[in-house]
C-alpha cells in the first residue's frame, strides 16, 4: 500500500518531512548534519561503488555548511554556513579548489538562505531576512505537530562578490526564497507564497516581469534551469485534496508547513508541460540537470534505510535510476561545474565529529547508469522504443512491421506467463481487414448518350467510399435532400416513383426549423444514410451534388448558393459497402442531367484486403471463480498505427515511419506493465482478466469491433464486467489523467476517486462509453468502459511522434492505475451497473471550407460551468500562434458565437473560410482577452 502523501518516515527525533531545502537554512543544515559514525576511512572520501567521483576535494571542515553552487567561471562555490560568530546561517564564497579560506558575502544579519550566482558572475543573489529584522528568526511554534515556518521576511538580494552593494529585488511581505539563475538571460526562477501558496516564479535579472509558472497547490521550490534554459526542474510535495490539503492551507495561512513526500518535477522553462520525473515515496529534493538536460542528478533516501541519503540520477524521462554514492549518513545538493568535469556536494562523510555537514567538490567520471533494478518506468520505455521504432514502417495495416509488433507482443505474452486465448491455441486472433480502395478504368456515366469516363485529375465525378460495384442504367428521379424523417415531418420520397432509378440528391440539409438540432441535422446530412434512404425506396443508384450555383439556397431564401463544396474524398470504409453505386458530382455536370432521361452509372472499384490479428492473451483467476467467465475483465489498447503517412496524417506531405509512440505504443506498452503488475498477484484474482492488442483502430475500430462478435472460446461478450482501455497514455502532463467513458457505469466515480488518489494522479472522469478508441464497441455491446488519455499535442498523427517524447514514468503510472482498477474488479463479487446512452450521431455531410485555427484542445483540463475549450497549446505557425493564443487559455467565443464546448468549436471551423477574419474571446488567469483571428487553409 502507497503511503500517502502527507505522511512521515520517523527516525526518533529525526523526521524526514524536515527535508524541504531551502526552507529556513539554519534548521536545515541542523537536519542535514545526521549524527552518522565517522568514516571508518578517515581519510579516504570516495566510498566503494562511487564510479563517477574521482578526486573528492575537502572544501569546509566542522559546522553546518550546504548548498554549495558554482560561479560561471568554474573558479568559486558560495555557499550557506552556520558558523561563529553568526547565530544562524549566512552566506559564504569559497574557492572551488580548497585553496583559500570563506569569506562572508551577506550581511551577518538575520537569517539567510539560497545563495547563486548571478550570470555574469559579477554579483551573488541570496535570500534573507536582514531587513524585517535583524536578529535570527525565532523557530516555529511546535503546538501543532512537526511544522517548518515560512518566514515572510525572506526577500530575495543581489550583492557584489564583497557583499557590498546590497540591493532588494523582491517586495516582500511574502516568502521570497530559492532563487537560482539561468546562464542564457540572467533571469531569475524563484519560490513565493505571494499568491497564497508555495509556488514557481520567474523574473528577469533586475526584479521584474515577474511570472507565475506552477498552480497546483501543494510545495514547488528549489528549481534549476538546464544549461540552455529551456528547460526547469524541481522538487514538489502534493497534498491528497480533503484533509491532507485542508491541513496543508492551513498551516500555509499561518506561515507554517507540514511537508509530506518530495518528488521531482520537470517542465518547459515556462512551467508549460509539466511532468512528474519520480514516483519513489521518499525525500527527494535538489535536483540539478546534466549538462546535457537528459539527466538530473538529486538527493533522496529512497532505499532501505530512512537515514541513508544519497546521490542519485534519473533521466527526465523518470528511466535508468542509479544510485550514486555510498557513503553513511547524508549526501546532498549536487551542482555540476559549468565546463560539467566537476561535482559539488554536501555530505556528512570524514566528519570531524557527529552532525557536521562539509562542502566537497570531485571529478566528475561519466559512464553508462548502473541500475540495480529495471524499474516499470524502464521496462516501459523500453517497450514504446520497440514498438516505435523505423524498423517497425509505422506500423501500418498491411505491413511487416504490424505483423512483427504483433509476434513480439505475443512473444511478451507467453513470457509474461499469459495463457494464449486466440485461434486454434495461439495468441493471434486473425481477421480480414480493407487496407486501400481505388478507382478501375471501368468507371464511367453515361449521360445523353455521351460517355464520361472517370479522370484522376480532371474528376468531374468521383465514387462513394460506401459505393457498390456495379453498372446501372435507369431514368433520373430528382429526390431533392434524400431525406425521410416521420418525426421531423419531412419526406423529400413523397409522390415519388423511385423503384430501380438513378435518383439525384443533394448534399448537406436544408436550413429550416425541425432541423436547427445539430445531432439531427448530422443524422440525416450523413451520406451513407442518404444512400440507406434511396436503396429503401428501390433505387438502383444514387448520384450526390451539392447545391447548384443560381439555385436557391438552403432554406429557400433565393439567395445564390455558397462555394462548391469540394467532392468528399474516397478513403477506406470498414463498414462495407451501401448496396447501390453512389457516386458525387460536381455542378458541372447538373447542365447535362434532366429528370427522366436515361442515366447510366458503372462503378468499378478495387478493395485490397489483408490479414492482420488481434493479440489475446489471458490471466486465469485463482479466486472462488477460478475457471469461470462471468465478471471476466478486458485491458485492451491498439498497436496498429498510420505506416508511412496517408489520409489519416496531419504531415500529408510526408511518406516517412510514423512511429507512433503516444499513438498507441504508449497503451500498449501499459498493457504489457498492466500485465507485468497483476501476473504478479494471480493468487488475488477471482476472475479472468483478457489482455488484447487490437489491430485495426486506426481504419475504424476494426479489432476491437471483430472481437466483441467473435470472442474467445467459451467467453461472450455478455459475461465482461468491464472494459479498460489505454489510448495515448504516454504524455502525462501535470499528472492529470483524462478517463473517459466514467459515465458508463454508476460506480466508476468512486472507484476512480479510490484508485487514482492511491496513485497520486488528478483523474477527470467524464463522458459515455462512445469515443474514437476501442472502447467504444464494447460499450455498445452492453460493457461498462473506461478509456483513459493523457491528451492531445502536437505530434499527433505526425512522424514526430517519436520515443523521445515519451514520459515513461507518467505512462507506468498509468499502467499501475488500471492493474489497480483491474485487481479490485476482479476479487469484487459485485458487478457495475450499466448505463446506457445514445449512439453518437454520424459525422454529417456538415458544409466545410477548410478553415484552420491551429488550436490544441486539452481534454484533460474537462469541464467546468464556465464551458469553453482549454488549449494544451497551440500548432507553431498557425493562425492561433500568430493570433496570441497561450497554452491554458480557455476559448469562449468566435465572433458572434458563444463556444460551450468542443463541439461548438467544430461547427464554427466548419462553416468559416480560408481567410476570414473575426475575433476571438479566450479567458486568461481570470481575465477575458480578445485576439483578432485570420483563419488559415487546412493542408
Amino acid at each position: 500500500m502507497m503511503r500517502k502523501m502527507g505522511e512521515t518516515k520517523e527516525m526518533g527525533s529525526f523526521n524526514l518531512s524536515r527535508l524541504a531545502a531551502c526552507w529556513t537554512a539554519g534548521l536545515m543544515l541542523t537536519i542535514l548534519s545526521v549524527p552518522a559514525v565517522a568514516d571508518e576511512s578517515a581519510g579516504e572520501l570516495r566510498q566503494p561503488g562511487e564510479k563517477h567521483l574521482e578526486e573528492i576535494v575537502q572544501l569546509t571542515f566542522g559546522g553546518e555548511n550546504a548548498e554549495a553552487y558554482w560561479s560561471p567561471d568554474g573558479e568559486e562555490l558560495v555557499f550557506q554556513s552556520t558558523r561563529p560568530p553568526y547565530g544562524c546561517d549566512q552566506i559564504f564564497r569559497i574557492p572551488a579548489d580548497g585553496s583559500g579560506e570563506a569569506k562572508l558575502v551577506s550581511t551577518g544579519l538575520g537569517r539567510t538562505t539560497c545563495a547563486y550566482f548571478t550570470a555574469d558572475g559579477e554579483r551573488v543573489l541570496y535570500a534573507s531576512t536582514h531587513e524585517a529584522d535583524t536578529a535570527c528568526p525565532p523557530p516555529p511554534d511546535r503546538s501543532q505537530g512537526y511544522v517548518w515556518p515560512l518566514y515572510d521576511g525572506y526577500r530575495i538580494y543581489s550583492a557584489k562578490l564583497d557583499g557590498s552593494d546590497v540591493q532588494a529585488l523582491t517586495e516582500g511581505g511574502a516568502y521570497d526564497a530559492e532563487a537560482t539563475v539561468c546562464p542564457v538571460d540572467g533571469s531569475i526562477i524563484f519560490t513565493s507564497t505571494r499568491d497564497g501558496d508555495l509556488e514557481l516564479y520567474r523574473m528577469d535579472a533586475d526584479g521584474g516581469n515577474v511570472q507565475r509558472l506552477t498552480e497546483t497547490p501543494g510545495y514547488d521550490g528549489g528549481a534549476f534551469f538546464s544549461r540552455d534554459c529551456s528547460k526547469i526542474v524541481w522538487r514538489a510535495s502534493r497534498p491528497a485534496p480533503g484533509e491532507e490539503l485542508e491541513d496543508f492551507q492551513r498551516l500555509l495561512s499561518q506561515g507554517l508547513v507540514r511537508p509530506g513526500e518530495l518528488e521531482l518535477w520537470v517542465a518547459d522553462a515556462d512551467g508549460s508541460n509539466a511532468r512528474q520525473v519520480t514516483y519513489l515515496g521518499a525525500a527527494t529534493f535538489a535536483p540539478y540537470f546534466y549538462p546535457a538536460g537528459q539527466r538530473i542528478l538529486f538527493s533522496s533516501n529512497y532505499g532501505d534505510s530512512p537515514r541513508e541519503f544519497e546521490l542519485w540520477a534519473v533521466n527526465v524521462d523518470g528511466t535508468e535510476l542509479e544510485r550514486v554514492t555510498h557513503s553513511p549518513g547524508f549526501d546532498g545538493f549536487p551542482m555540476f561545474s559549468p565546463d560539467g568535469k566537476r561535482l559539488a556536494f554536501a555530505s556528512n562523510r570524514n566528519q570531524g565529529k557527529p552532525g557536521e555537514t562539509n562542502v566537497f567538490v570531485a571529478r566528475w567520471v561519466d559512464g553508462e547508469p548502473m541500475v540495480e533494478e529495471e524499474s516499470a518506468a524502464d521496462r516501459y520505455r523500453a517497450d514504446v522504443e520497440w514498438l516505435s521504432a523505423d524498423e517497425r514502417q509505422g506500423r501500418g495495416l498491411g505491413t511487416e512491421g504490424l505483423d512483427e509488433a504483433a509476434r513480439w507482443i505475443a512473444r511478451r505474452y507467453a513470457d509474461l506467463g499469459l495463457d494464449p486465448a486466440g485461434d486454434e491455441g495461439s495468441f493471434l486472433q486473425r481477421f480480414e481487414a480493407p487496407v486501400a480502395v481505388s478507382v478501375e478504368e471501368g468507371t464511367a456515366l453515361t449521360v445523353g448518350g455521351e460517355t464520361l469516363a472517370w479522370n484522376a485529375e480532371a474528376e468531374s465525378f468521383r465514387p462513394a467510399s460506401f459505393s457498390a460495384e456495379g453498372s446501372v442504367t435507369a431514368p433520373l428521379v430528382d429526390a431533392g435532400w434524400g431525406i425521410t424523417s416521420e418525426e421531423h415531418g419531412i419526406d423529400d420520397y413523397q409522390g415519388l416513383d423511385v423503384d430501380g432509378k438513378v435518383v439525384l440528391v443533394r448534399r448537406f440539409a436544408p436550413d429550416i426549423e425541425e432541423l436547427q438540432d445539430e445531432d439531427v441535422r448530422r443524422r440525416l446530412s450523413d451520406l451513407r444514410y442518404k444512400a440507406f434512404n434511396a436503396r429503401e425506396h428501390g433505387a438502383a443508384a444514387v448520384l450526390f451534388v451539392d447545391l447548384p450555383v443560381g439555385a436557391p439556397a438552403e432554406g429557400g431564401s433565393g439567395e445564390p448558393a455558397a462555394e462548391e463544396a469540394p467532392l468528399p474524398a474516397l478513403t477506406v470504409d470498414s463498414k462495407g459497402d451501401a448496396g447501390l453505386p453512389a457516386v458525387h458530382l460536381r455542378r458541372e455536370l447538373l447542365d447535362r442531367l434532366d429528370p427522366g432521361q436515361a442515366v447510366t452509372v458503372t462503378v468499378d472499384l478495387e478493395r485490397r484486403m489483408t490479414t492482420t490479428a488481434n493479440v489475446v492473451g489471458r490471466l486465469s483467476g485463482s479466486g472462488e471463480m477460478e475457471g469461470s467467465t462471468e465478471g471476466a475483465l478486458v485491458i485492451g489498447a491498439h498497436f496498429d498505427h498510420l505506416g508511412m503517412g496517408g489520409a489519416g496524417s496531419l504531415a500529408p506531405d510526408s511518406h516517412e515511419p510514423h512511429n507512433g509512440a503516444d499513438d498507441n505504443a504508449s497503451g500498449v506498452a501499459a498493457l504489457l506493465e498492466a500485465a507485468h503488475i497483476l501476473a504478479g498477484q494471480r493468487e488475488q484474482l477471482g476472475s479472468d482478466v483478457y489482455f488484447v492488442a487490437f489491430s485495426g483502430e486506426e481504419s475504424g475500430l476494426l479489432g476491437s469491433t471483430y472481437l466483441t462478435r467473435h470472442m474467445p472460446a467459451g467467453l461472450a461478450v455478455e459475461d465482461l464486467r468491464a472494459m479498460l482501455n489505454m489510448d495515448m497514455v504516454g504524455r502525462l502532463r501535470d499528472n492529470q489523467l483524462a478517463v473517459l467513458g466514467a459515465d458508463s457505469a454508476e460506480e466508476w466515480s468512486d472507484l476512480l476517486e479510490a484508485h487514482c488518489a492511491e496513485l497520486a494522479i488528478g483523474c477527470k472522469g467524464s463522458g459515455d462509453g462512445y469515443g474514437p478508441s476501442d472502447q467504444t464497441p464494447f460499450y455498445a455491446a452492453g460493457v461498462p468502459v473506461l478509456h483513459f488519455f493523457t491528451g492531445a499535442h502536437e505530434d499527433y498523427h505526425k512522424p514526430s511522434d517519436d520515443v523521445e517524447g515519451i514520459n515513461a514514468a507518467g505512462g507506468a503510472r498509468v499502467a499501475a492505475l488500471v492493474a489497480s482498477l483491474a485487481g479490485d474488479l476482479s476479487a469484487s463479487s459485485e458487478s457495475l451497473t450499466y448505463k446506457t446512452a445514445p449512439a453518437p450521431a454520424p459525422q454529417g455531410d456538415t458544409r466545410s471550407y477548410g478553415a484552420y485555427l491551429g488550436t490544441i484542445p486539452d481534454y484533460t483540463g474537462g469541464e467546468d460551468e464556465e464551458g469553453g475549450v482549454l488549449l494544451a497549446g497551440v500548432r507553431e505557425g498557425s493562425p492561433a500562434e500568430t493570433a496570441g493564443f497561450q497554452r491554458g487559455d480557455r476559448l469562449v467565443a468566435l465572433g458572434e458565437t458563444e463556444i460551450g464546448d468542443i463541439y461548438d468549436f467544430v461547427y464554427i471551423l466548419r462553416q468559416a473560410k480560408p481567410g476570414d477574419e473575426t475575433s476571438a474571446v479566450v479567458e486568461r488567469e481570470g481575465e477575458r482577452v480578445t485576439l483578432d483571428v485570420t483563419f488559415g487553409r487546412r493542408r
